[in-house]
């Protein structure tokens, strides 16, 4: 019998991995695949790290609806959707990997609920700390990922490429594909009568970035979710009105409060139909003449470039089937995606994700069969739909057993009790105090709590 030395065996058990993108699912992604010794490669269409946190000043080149030019092409020329004064909605101490606090440093921007800067300088450090942008290539465009023709029983992975500056394409065999692209730059939009006949303004928040540009006119924000509240907020000292149409007018007291402060914020219902005299009706027959309408709908998940022969759809905002929305059964474990999942504390969540990918890619943990996971994926689409949970919003989560269940698969730390508080104190604020909550709060305790727990103590800066 021929004995295997343990070097052999972990090198049987690596990898070849491409992930794609490198933001904060991508970035802890390539981290914890070579910390489990397999190879990576990460692929990046920026010329940095950061994903949704680069942000791209210059908009001018992208459609105002994120709409493209190309039917058979979705690719955006403009990834991040975020705009020149965005803060945090949650604290930074809830924010951080397991293993890396999300630490205020001098002389950059220290608040608890910085600017954008702050949390794409904190993924520069993270990338520093631990060696990987040695591992991403920058500049380069993801164009397609497909199955190699099967050679006996194992599935591997085209993957082709273009450098975006010499144009040069790369076609890439690898053993399993890490989908981490993010999903906060493909505009949702709604379907409004008269929506694609209507001459004025029309604009998704995905290419907003300052105010300027709307000074003096009559503005339709649509959509109330906390962008739509905050660049409402913005567009009121410059715009003539802000007219915010809201799906329901059950708003919370700190909206309302916004409301009774400033004469040319006023709220409506959704919007029946856009006239050709630039009129906008709302569904209670109210209207007014607007110069743009500002759509704060959100983004759908779109994956361009892959092509799994319809084992893996978006059918209305919902990516499946993914076992955990994670994994899709008929192409597991070559095939995963990370940063799915909506409404929960992101990067301890990717962090979870990537460590067990890592390991069932190595052998170190394992999936059910196909069929159980297909039957897994049943039983929570037929639990979202009895709960009345509309499809599009299948990837929310909302609920913090689940991400201590998902860790449980890898072992993975359970979210600390100060780590939930804090974001709950902090949601809770913002419904009551819209304007200040970044900046006054009464959570001192738990904050104290959290600064004396391991994961800041046990740091070494």
């Amino acid at each position: 019998m021929v004995s295997v030395t343990s070097s052999e065996a972990s090198r049987s058990r690596s990898k070849k991995v491409c992930v794609i993108g490198a933001g904060p699912s991508g970035l802890v992604s390539a981290r914890e695949l070579r910390k489990e010794g397999h190879k990576v490669v990460g692929m990046e269409q920026n010329d940095d790290v950061g994903g949704q946190w680069l942000y791209q000043p210059n908009v001018e080149e992208e459609d105002p609806l994120g709409r493209s030019s190309v039917p058979t092409n979705d690719a955006l020329k403009v990834h991040s959707s975020i705009y020149s004064s965005l803060r945090l909605t949650s604290p930074r101490e809830i924010m951080g990997y397991s293993d890396f606090p999300f630490l205020a440093k001098k002389g950059r921007d220290m608040r608890r609920f910085p600017g954008h800067k702050e949390l794409w300088l904190y993924l520069k450090d993270f990338s520093e700390a631990f060696g990987i942008r040695e591992m991403i290539r920058f500049n380069v465009r993801v164009e397609f990922v497909g199955e190699e023709e099967k050679t006996e029983d194992v599935r591997r992975w085209i993957v082709r490429s273009r450098e975006k500056l010499s144009g040069k394409v790369i076609e890439e065999i690898f053993d399993a594909v890490v989908v981490a692209t993010g999903h906060y730059s493909h505009p949702r939009l709604p379907s409004i009568k008269g929506m694609d006949s209507w001459k004025r303004k029309q604009v998704h928040s995905h290419v907003y970035r300052v105010p300027d540009p709307f000074r003096n006119e009559v503005v339709v924000v649509v959509g109330n979710s906390m962008s739509g509240q905050d660049i409402s907020m913005e567009l009121v000292e410059v715009a003539k009105e802000v007219h915010l149409s809201a799906k329901s007018l059950d708003i919370s007291s700190g909206l309302s409060k916004v409301i009774s402060k400033h004469q040319n914020l006023l709220l409506h219902p959704q919007i029946e139909s856009l006239e050709d005299d630039g009129r906008v009706i709302f569904v209670d027959g109210t209207w007014v003449v607007a110069d743009t309408i500002l759509y704060c709908t959100g983004y759908s998940y779109k994956f361009p470039f892959l092509e799994s022969k319809g084992r893996v759809e978006v059918d209305d905002d919902r990516v499946g089937p993914l076992f955990e929305h994670t994994f899709p059964p008929c192409l597991s474990p070559s095939l995963s995606f990370v940063g799915i999942p909506r409404k929960l504390i992101g990067f301890p969540f990717f962090e979870a994700q990537a460590k067990w990918i890592a390991q069932v890619l190595s052998g170190k943990s394992s999936l059910p069969s196909p069929d159980q996971m297909l039957q897994s994926v049943a039983d929570f689409y037929r639990s979202r739909d009895l709960a009345g949970v509309p499809k599009h919003n299948t990837h929310d989560i909302a609920d913090f057993t689940y991400c201590d269940k998902y860790a449980d698969y890898v072992g993975f730390p359970h979210l600390e009790e100060w780590r939930k508080q804090l974001c709950l104190s902090a949601l809770t604020n913002s419904q009551e105090n819209l304007e200040t909550y970044r900046d006054s709060w009464d959570d001192h305790e738990l904050l104290q709590e959290a600064l004396q727990s391991s994961h800041f103590t046990n740091f070494d800066c």
